[in-house]
């Protein structure tokens, strides 16, 4: 398993890098001092050392300098000076957590600055809006989510070192460049589509943060009222609706036509037993379980973040013993009573963001977790093993 986070995880990431203003930097200086700007000089220099106070008077003087005559007669090293200061300024508040104030003083750079910077402004600006959308996705999920082992990710993997490296070992593996060819990656992106194939059609659908809430409840619905729902779930908070587990390419054969049965799901010589879909907005829920067969999910449209723990856990995981609910755990990722759960927190487990394009294996009886962070359109393909298969 990686032990790399998908948000960057060594030293690096909380640095910003600033190859023009390393190189340019000496000239720069020299420059602005051959036009009075010695105190700048002095702020800069300390301003590089990560003096704070230092970098805000640089910029000060600069914009000082910015507002001293008409647009037109400002010397250009002056504007090239006030970037300079911003991206001091920057480096601290990047450095604190502080990615809102960071931007805004970059964004202040390239409004009033020059252009002998711009390229370190505008890679800063990337990197930082970045971590912020991490950060962002991180307080929503569970805690120690991404922060030790993730699923191993492959690329072209061959249905022969599928079987020898995850199959029989019981091992999940991620799987990328294996829907390319699919024409739901493409038709299942566009609204105007499913409301064309499938938007009259009557469609089951979970009503409630999850089915272990009190407040859960099903309807059915027509597809396009269903997309409705999504469109406006992130403008009216309460409960979302999702369609879960549904054999919607059974009764929707159009929607069939667009996806493939991967060759991965006929490993062990098993034969397929269930295909379901999975539709909702951003924050859907499927509460921590585990299902009897194999299992790859694909991920059509959107992305997903997915928690694993290891089928030789599960005493640890506190099965409900309701017959029902008996593959459902009684923890609450969202919410862990350590007062019930006090060990729970240090079980081992390795999650993923699965991306659009990507396929989850998930073996048989893995506890798994799974949140929508954003509209999200899965497939799960179940299969079983075969009575002579060489992992039973």
């Amino acid at each position: 398993m990686s032990t790399t986070t998908p948000f960057g995880g060594d030293s690096s990431s909380d640095h910003l890098d600033t190859p023009t203003l390393d190189r340019e930097s000496p000239m720069l200086l020299h420059s602005i001092s051959e036009h009075g700007g010695y105190a700048y000089v002095s702020m800069a220099a300390l301003a590089a050392t990560g003096d704070i106070r230092a970098a805000e008077a640089a910029r000060e003087m600069a914009w000082e300098q910015l507002h001293s005559g008409p647009w037109h007669s400002v010397l250009p090293v002056w504007r090239d000076a006030y970037s300079m200061a911003c991206l001091h300024v920057a480096r601290h508040h990047y450095g604190h957590g502080e990615f809102k104030e960071a931007l805004r003083v970059l964004d202040m750079g390239i409004i009033m600055g020059g252009t002998l910077l711009r390229n370190d402004l505008d890679s800063a600006i990337e990197k930082i809006s970045e971590k912020a959308r991490s950060v962002r996705v991180l307080q929503l999920l569970p805690v120690k989510s991404l922060s030790s082992k993730l699923v191993v990710k492959r690329s072209e993997l061959s249905l022969e070192m599928f079987l020898k490296d995850h199959y029989l070992s019981g091992s999940p593996v991620i799987i990328s460049d294996c829907m390319a060819h699919w024409p739901a990656k493409s038709k299942w992106n566009n609204i105007d589509y499913l409301l064309r194939v499938a938007g009259d059609r009557t469609v089951p659908v979970e009503v409630g943060k999850n089915y272990l809430c009190a407040d859960w409840k099903q309807e059915l619905i027509t597809f396009s009222e269903f997309l409705e729902r999504i469109k406006s779930s992130g403008h009216s908070p309460g409960c979302p609706t999702y369609l879960a587990q549904h054999p919607l390419f059974d009764q929707i054969n159009e929607l069939r036509k667009d996806i493939f049965i991967p060759d991965y799901c006929f490993a062990g010589g098993g034969e397929l037993r269930s295909l379901n879909a999975w539709f909702g907005p951003a924050g859907t829920v499927t509460p921590l379980h585990h299902d009897p067969h194999h299992n790859i999910l694909a991920q059509v449209v959107g992305k997903k973040y997915i928690r694993l723990y290891s089928a030789s856990l599960s005493e640890e995981l506190f099965p409900y013993s309701d017959t029902m609910l008996s593959n459902s755990s009684q923890v609450d990722l969202d919410d862990v009573d350590e007062r019930k759960f006090p060990k729970v927190q240090d079980l081992e487990f390795v999650d993923c963001i699965l991306e659009e394009g990507e396929m989850l294996y998930i073996p048989p009886k893995w506890w798994h977790y799974v949140r929508s962070l954003t509209t999200s359109l899965s497939v799960s393909f179940w299969w079983s093993e075969g009575e002579s298969s060489d992992a039973s």
